[in-house]
């Protein structure tokens, strides 16, 4: 069946993927697509931006939206958007994937319960990372203890890295979405630009390479990007907060910056399938993370508000 002329059994729904920071939903995201869209790191709110997946197969189209991290409320305009857009998405999906950590369960856990609760729609609790479990034997009183904290549609433990037990939580979900057309064309995997999805890239090289030094006050703008045969040329920004935050980004001698553009590139290439010739720009803009204004010049937007 031709997913453009679905049957009158055709599902298609926006599917919410929430959880607190650090949980895995954009590695979720990725496998359940069968490919990279979302950019990951150990770093807790590497998901700064509502980003939409689209997985279309014959019998449905699963629109899943991918929202940064659900957490205790930070002093800083930045951690108020993040919060701001994982929640906003609620009221506009029809199911809720609710990731949470095998084995662990966090007061921010409970407050992303609190949202679901609110929210009142079918949800999965989706319980990631059981491969990394030491003791086997207590995942299942896990489970249990955990699915009796709401009147879940079911419980499902997976290893969203080794795409463990994915095709029973899309069976699970696809029982959830209702009947209905595609919204999208059957190609399409996602809403965003590739010019934001080269920013992504961008940043998500310069979260895996400063470890612990620069984790958040540093974001990315692209400023040029130019196409030109099988040529692209992108010109990107790097904003940090402050200036001494400058040279760490930079490195001595230029080397930090100049290994996370080859990083980048390559990336950037294997998305276009085009030789990219990408350019780097570390500037200053001091407090852009505290200022509302400053956040949505640099693309902060909500699209569910």
């Amino acid at each position: 069946m031709n997913a453009q002329t679905p049957s009158e059994s055709y599902r298609c729904g926006l599917v919410a993927i929430v959880g607190r920071p650090n949980v895995g939903k954009s590695t979720l995201l990725n496998h359940l697509l069968g490919q990279k869209l979302s950019i990951t790191s150990r770093k807790p709110q590497t998901t700064r931006h509502q980003i939409l997946g689209i997985k279309t197969t014959a019998r449905a189209q699963f629109v899943f939206v991918d929202t940064p991290g659900l957490h205790r409320q930070g002093k800083r305009a930045l951690n108020r958007y993040l919060n701001r857009a994982a929640s906003s998405v609620l009221p506009s999906v029809d199911v809720v994937l609710f990731v949470v950590e095998a084995l662990r369960w966090t007061e921010e856990d409970d407050l992303v319960l609190e949202q679901v609760k609110r929210a009142g729609l079918p949800t999965i609790l989706v319980v990631n990372k059981v491969d990394r479990l030491e003791d086997k034997p207590a995942l299942l009183p896990f489970l249990a203890e955990v699915g009796g904290k709401h009147d879940f549609a079911a419980v499902v433990p997976v290893s969203a890295l080794r795409h463990d037990n994915l095709a029973d939580l899309e069976d699970e979900l696809y029982r959830l979405l209702p009947v209905a057309e595609p919204m999208f064309p059957e190609d399409q995997i996602t809403d965003r630009s590739v010019r934001f999805l080269a920013a992504e890239i961008v940043r998500e090289k310069l979260m895996r390479s400063l470890g612990q030094e620069l984790p958040y006050d540093l974001t990315v703008e692209i400023e040029r990007f130019e196409e030109e045969g099988r040529l692209v040329r992108i010109g990107a920004l790097i904003w940090v907060d402050r200036p001494g935050q400058k040279a760490i980004v930079i490195g001595r001698n230029g080397e930090r910056l100049k290994q996370i553009g080859t990083q980048a590139r390559k990336d950037i290439e294997a998305m276009l399938g085009r030789k990219v010739f990408l350019e780097l720009w570390v500037k200053v803009k001091e407090g852009w993370s505290d200022d509302e204004r400053a956040l949505q010049s640099l693309g902060y937007r909500n699209e569910f508000e």
